[in-house]
């Protein structure tokens, strides 16, 4: 590995060597990665939308899902479901629909989820949206905000009682609020389920959510600028990460420091992010930094164990004042690059199915830098998509590596999601295969017989 100095944002800069000898690797053997598959990838990727509201019309919605490849959208607080079934039909998108901020009417999201159901497009049911912002008024208490949160988490147990109640719905997760860790009193919404003996103000085995659910976004007012890792921290679930993340949520929480799962427990707790992203600004961060930040987010957070991730915003905002640079697209719908590079991405690693029992590569990337990460996917056809990428967003730069394939392989193509859809380089009988790489990812096509 070689370390480079910073070099502004050039492109990926691929090159190619044939080694005879693999023991120039002296002392890194490589090892046996079981790949995910693509599909599955593909499927935790989301965005946030208002659908048809807020400037935004499902014409233009339906061509955004099309164009960049998502999977699934979170819109909050219901919808016009005759309008989300149009767009499931046009796109074979879902919908993770919630109460939204300080909404309470459990039956009307009932009613509505059924509907999406029968059609093939709900996804999961979320509870409320950041009630430390948006307050909630639950049978005549308030809650929330400043208030108790009992108010809170009683509308959240009963959520997953009706959709467990329900024959049709029981089978669709319930993914928990967002910023349990502002919880003021200690209702217990820093758990899934209550343990016995922990001590919270409603009582133990109290059900809340299948899933924990996050907005941790990538960055924070307490950790601003940019950081190598930025998106792989933002992503940590442990005590380590530096953002609003799943430890300040469901560890220890951020505002009281109520205790809850065990660091330990929390690698393997069943978790979402409903809402992320990078703002762009001035002195800060560029477009082109956001729309690789997006990348690497998806990809870290997959990698991490988050099972769905929706970045905010699919298009910016025209009925709020001050930045709203957000989104993949701007309020006339014109695309960022962010769009294009999610596009490409996805695109590349475009599949039609989940590969029933995926098989394993036996690669390795010696002397890996600290910023340089990898997520092993295969294709229902077979077809290995061997993602790297890096982080370098403090100074610059980029790190030469060599990825170790573990044998000979007729055919590898390299494909770079900045530059497009097709492959930048295809490499014939190789072992080996050598990347420049800065701060975004690249893909290592590798056909499945040698």
């Amino acid at each position: 590995m070689t370390r480079n100095s910073a070099a502004g944002n050039s492109p990926v800069l691929l090159f190619a060597t044939l080694i005879a000898v693999l023991f120039f690797l002296t002392g890194n053997s490589t090892y046996a990665e079981t790949a995910a598959s693509a599909d599955d990838f593909l499927n935790s990727i989301g965005v946030n939308s208002s659908i048809n509201s807020r400037g935004e019309t499902v014409e233009d919605t339906i061509k955004c899902a099309k164009y960049l490849g998502v999977r699934w959208f979170r819109i909050g607080r219901g919808g016009n479901v005759p309008d989300l079934l149009e767009i499931q039909k046009q796109t074979g998108v879902r919908f993770c629909t919630g109460l939204g901020s300080g909404g309470a009417d459990i039956a009307k999201l009932i009613n509505d989820g059924k509907q999406l159901a029968a059609a093939g497009a709900l996804l999961a049911f979320e509870g409320n949206n950041e009630p430390n912002n948006w307050g909630v008024k639950y049978q005549g208490e308030a809650g929330g905000q400043r208030n108790s949160w009992l108010p809170v988490a009683k509308l959240q147990r009963d959520l997953y009682s009706a959709v467990k109640g329900d024959p049709v719905l029981k089978i669709y997760p319930v993914w928990s609020l967002s910023e349990g860790g502002a919880q003021t009193d200690n209702a217990g919404l820093q758990f899934l389920t209550i343990p016995s003996g922990a001590g919270t103000l409603m009582p133990e085995g109290t059900k809340f959510a299948d899933y924990a659910n996050c907005h941790n976004y990538i960055g924070h007012p307490t950790w601003p600028k940019l950081h190598d890792n930025q998106a792989w921290i933002a992503a940590d679930p442990t005590s380590a990460c530096k953002v609003d993340g799943l430890y300040g949520n469901y560890g220890k929480t951020w505002m009281k420091k109520f205790q809850g799962y065990s660091e330990a427990e929390l690698l393997k707790l069943p978790r979402v992010t409903t809402e992320a992203g990078r703002l762009i600004l001035k002195g800060d961060t560029t477009e082109e930094q956001q729309a690789k930040l997006n990348l690497d987010f998806y990809l870290a957070q997959f990698k991490r164990g988050w099972s769905y991730t929706a970045i905010y915003l699919l298009r910016d905002r025209s009925d709020e004042g001050g930045n709203q640079q957000w989104g993949f697209y701007r309020a006339d719908y014109t695309l960022r690059k962010a769009a294009l590079y999610l596009h490409n991405l996805t695109a590349i690693l475009a599949d039609t199915g989940s590969i029933p029992t995926p098989g394993q590569l036996n690669y390795s990337i010696p002397n890996q830098p600290a910023t340089v990460h990898d997520l092993l996917l295969q294709k229902s056809d077979g077809k290995f998509e061997l993602v790297v990428w890096n982080e370098r967003f403090a100074l610059g730069g980029s790190d030469d590596v060599t990825v170790n394939l573990g044998g000979d392989y007729a055919t590898v193509k390299i494909y770079d999601p900045t530059t497009g859809t097709e492959a930048v380089k295809i490499l014939n009988n190789v072992n080996l295969v050598a990347l420049s790489l800065s701060d975004h990812p690249v893909i290592i096509e590798i056909l499945s017989d040698k």
